[in-house]
Protein backbone atom coordinates (compact mmCIF):
# COMPACT_ATOMS: atom_id res chain seq x y z
CA UNK A 1 0.00 0.00 0.00
CA UNK A 2 1.17 3.50 -0.67
CA UNK A 3 1.56 6.17 2.02
CA UNK A 4 -1.65 7.99 1.07
CA UNK A 5 -3.72 4.81 1.45
CA UNK A 6 -2.11 4.04 4.80
CA UNK A 7 -2.83 7.61 5.97
CA UNK A 8 -6.53 7.25 5.10
CA UNK A 9 -6.73 3.89 6.88
CA UNK A 10 -5.07 5.42 9.95
CA UNK A 11 -7.59 8.29 9.89
CA UNK A 12 -10.43 5.73 9.95
CA UNK A 13 -8.77 3.91 12.86
CA UNK A 14 -8.61 7.23 14.73
CA UNK A 15 -12.31 7.80 13.97
CA UNK A 16 -13.25 4.45 15.48
CA UNK A 17 -11.05 5.08 18.52
CA UNK A 18 -12.96 8.35 19.07
CA UNK A 19 -16.25 6.47 18.66
CA UNK A 20 -15.38 4.13 21.54
CA UNK A 21 -13.86 6.78 23.83
CA UNK A 22 -16.66 9.31 23.38
CA UNK A 23 -19.35 6.64 23.89
CA UNK A 24 -17.78 5.31 27.09
CA UNK A 25 -17.10 8.79 28.51
CA UNK A 26 -20.66 9.91 27.62
CA UNK A 27 -19.56 12.87 25.46
CA UNK A 28 -22.78 12.72 23.45
CA UNK A 29 -22.47 15.90 21.37
CA UNK A 30 -18.93 15.01 20.31
CA UNK A 31 -20.03 11.39 19.68
CA UNK A 32 -22.66 12.67 17.24
CA UNK A 33 -19.85 14.12 15.12
CA UNK A 34 -18.40 10.69 14.30
CA UNK A 35 -21.58 9.91 12.31
CA UNK A 36 -22.57 11.26 8.89
CA UNK A 37 -25.93 12.98 8.54
CA UNK A 38 -27.24 9.99 6.53
CA UNK A 39 -26.08 7.47 9.16
CA UNK A 40 -28.10 4.32 9.94
CA UNK A 41 -27.39 1.39 12.24
CA UNK A 42 -28.55 -2.08 13.24
CA UNK A 43 -27.38 -3.32 16.63
CA UNK A 44 -27.79 -7.03 17.42
CA UNK A 45 -28.90 -7.53 21.01
CA UNK A 46 -27.33 -10.97 21.20
CA UNK A 47 -30.38 -12.44 22.89
CA UNK A 48 -30.36 -9.78 25.63
CA UNK A 49 -32.68 -7.58 23.56
CA UNK A 50 -33.94 -7.68 19.96
CA UNK A 51 -31.96 -6.06 17.14
CA UNK A 52 -32.38 -2.30 17.29
CA UNK A 53 -32.54 -0.20 14.12
CA UNK A 54 -31.48 3.45 14.23
CA UNK A 55 -32.67 5.53 11.27
CA UNK A 56 -30.51 8.58 12.01
CA UNK A 57 -27.52 9.70 14.03
CA UNK A 58 -29.84 11.71 16.29
CA UNK A 59 -31.83 8.57 17.06
CA UNK A 60 -28.65 6.59 17.84
CA UNK A 61 -27.18 9.29 20.07
CA UNK A 62 -30.47 10.16 21.79
CA UNK A 63 -31.29 6.56 22.59
CA UNK A 64 -27.83 5.81 23.98
CA UNK A 65 -27.75 9.09 25.92
CA UNK A 66 -30.94 8.05 27.69
CA UNK A 67 -30.23 4.32 28.08
CA UNK A 68 -26.59 4.57 29.15
CA UNK A 69 -26.71 7.81 31.17
CA UNK A 70 -25.59 6.18 34.41
CA UNK A 71 -24.30 2.84 33.11
CA UNK A 72 -20.61 2.01 33.10
CA UNK A 73 -19.60 0.86 29.62
CA UNK A 74 -16.31 -0.28 28.14
CA UNK A 75 -16.08 -0.80 24.38
CA UNK A 76 -12.98 -2.11 22.60
CA UNK A 77 -12.41 -2.65 18.89
CA UNK A 78 -9.61 -4.86 17.60
CA UNK A 79 -8.07 -6.20 14.41
CA UNK A 80 -9.59 -3.78 11.88
CA UNK A 81 -10.01 -4.87 8.28
CA UNK A 82 -10.34 -1.57 6.40
CA UNK A 83 -10.75 -1.31 2.64
CA UNK A 84 -10.83 1.95 0.70
CA UNK A 85 -13.62 1.57 -1.87
CA UNK A 86 -13.23 5.01 -3.45
CA UNK A 87 -11.54 8.34 -2.84
CA UNK A 88 -14.08 9.21 -0.16
CA UNK A 89 -15.59 5.84 0.82
CA UNK A 90 -14.39 2.82 2.75
CA UNK A 91 -15.60 -0.28 4.56
CA UNK A 92 -14.37 -1.86 7.74
CA UNK A 93 -14.88 -4.84 10.02
CA UNK A 94 -13.76 -4.66 13.65
CA UNK A 95 -13.71 -7.45 16.20
CA UNK A 96 -15.31 -6.06 19.34
CA UNK A 97 -15.72 -6.59 23.05
CA UNK A 98 -18.12 -4.59 25.17
CA UNK A 99 -18.88 -4.60 28.84
CA UNK A 100 -22.16 -2.96 29.82
CA UNK A 101 -23.13 -2.52 33.47
CA UNK A 102 -26.82 -1.86 32.92
CA UNK A 103 -29.28 -3.88 34.97
CA UNK A 104 -27.64 -7.27 35.52
CA UNK A 105 -24.99 -6.29 32.96
CA UNK A 106 -23.26 -8.29 30.24
CA UNK A 107 -20.06 -8.78 28.31
CA UNK A 108 -20.47 -9.11 24.56
CA UNK A 109 -18.24 -10.31 21.73
CA UNK A 110 -18.82 -9.77 18.04
CA UNK A 111 -18.06 -7.58 15.05
CA UNK A 112 -18.77 -4.09 13.81
CA UNK A 113 -19.40 -4.01 10.05
CA UNK A 114 -19.16 -0.41 8.86
CA UNK A 115 -19.21 1.93 5.90
CA UNK A 116 -17.36 5.22 6.04
CA UNK A 117 -17.64 8.42 4.05
CA UNK A 118 -15.21 11.33 3.83
CA UNK A 119 -16.83 14.74 3.60
CA UNK A 120 -15.10 18.11 3.92
CA UNK A 121 -11.84 16.26 4.57
CA UNK A 122 -13.19 14.29 7.54
CA UNK A 123 -14.08 10.60 7.79
CA UNK A 124 -17.41 9.67 9.40
CA UNK A 125 -19.34 6.45 9.97
CA UNK A 126 -22.24 6.22 7.51
CA UNK A 127 -23.48 2.69 8.22
CA UNK A 128 -22.97 0.50 11.27
CA UNK A 129 -24.08 -3.08 11.81
CA UNK A 130 -23.10 -4.75 15.07
CA UNK A 131 -23.33 -8.54 15.11
CA UNK A 132 -22.78 -10.52 18.29
CA UNK A 133 -21.23 -13.96 18.58
CA UNK A 134 -21.66 -14.28 22.34
CA UNK A 135 -23.27 -12.38 25.19
CA UNK A 136 -22.35 -13.41 28.73
CA UNK A 137 -24.04 -12.12 31.88
CA UNK A 138 -21.79 -10.42 34.44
Amino acid sequence: MDAATLAEIEAIKQLKARYFRLLDTKQWDAWREVFSDDFTADVDGGGVHPTIHFASPEEMVGSNRKLLATAVTVHHGHMPEITLTGTDTATGIWAMLDLVKLGAGFRGYGHYHEEYVKRAGRWQIRRLRLTRLEVMPL
